[in-house]
């Protein structure tokens, strides 16, 4: 428990923001895990416009104070890695010769 009255106060500054915070995490995390879904789905017109709207909210999070941009940044590299990786896979071979 706080001892002090300024104490006091930061704890609930900090469960305001806790869970203000919430909610906005929650939905990022929600767009993160559609994009992840829809690249190992091989659905990669959906997955594109998903990943454009995780991207978003990351970086809505950010502007906010929600996350640190490192972690923003770190989540839109894996998360475009991961996209890039797929197009690759799914993307017919150049070579002209039999599948």
């Amino acid at each position: 428990m706080p001892k002090t009255i300024s104490a006091e106060k930061a704890a609930r500054t900090a469960e305001r923001k806790r869970l203000r915070k919430k909610s906005l995490k929650s939905a990022t995390k929600t767009h993160l895990t559609g994009a992840v879904k829809l690249i190992g789905a091989n659905q990669l017109e959906e997955a594109q416009k998903a990943v454009a709207a995780a991207i978003s909210a990351l970086d809505r999070d950010v502007k906010k104070g929600v996350i640190h941009p490192n972690t923003a940044a770190r989540r839109k590299s894996r998360l475009m890695r991961k996209l890039n990786q797929a197009k690759i896979a799914g993307a017919p071979s150049g070579k002209g010769g039999k599948a």
